[in-house]
């Protein structure tokens, strides 16, 4: 009986075309490249607004990982003209860093109110909206954005 009834479910599969289905997987590699800097960026902001300063260390820490690591992402966003860094002196946002740490902001903020909107626990909201918000489309964020204005 439980044999037939996943042959049935199996035989209402209907898979996407190839071109669309690897489409929809390079938007999700290419999202998990870029989240990794844009939280490095996000950080970068937050640490230079709160303590005047961005120290790889510091970075490392609040990102949970070697400062080896930190120190590796930290010059792929110098590559990509993100971030500068000083000397002894820590790391600091380009203008083209620093509108992306407040494009990458502003999505966060978005997704936790429509997580929260719909119900999602304050605390849970802010952990899924890390991941969902690299994720997201410029027209899913479009249409949180509407329907956060009609609730009010």
């Amino acid at each position: 009986m439980a044999e037939k009834k996943l042959a049935a479910a199996a035989s209402d599969i209907v898979l996407p075309s190839e071109t669309a289905q690897a489409q929809r997987f390079e938007r999700a590699r290419t999202a998990q490249a870029t989240a990794v800097l844009e939280d490095y960026v996000e950080l970068i902001d937050d640490l230079l607004r709160s303590e005047g300063e961005a120290r790889p260390t510091d970075i490392a820490r609040r990102l949970g990982v070697s400062h080896a690591t930190a120190i590796k992402s930290i010059g792929r966003l110098k590559r990509e003209g993100l971030a500068t860094s000083k000397l002894y002196r820590g790391v600091f946002l380009t203008p083209q860093g620093q509108d992306l740490a407040q494009r990458v902001r502003a999505r966060h903020r978005t997704v936790v109110d429509l997580l929260v909107a719909v119900g999602v626990p304050q605390h849970c909201a802010e952990l899924d909206a890390e991941g969902i918000e690299h994720h997201v489309s410029d027209v899913a964020l479009a249409a949180f954005s509407r329907f956060l204005k009609r609730r009010g």
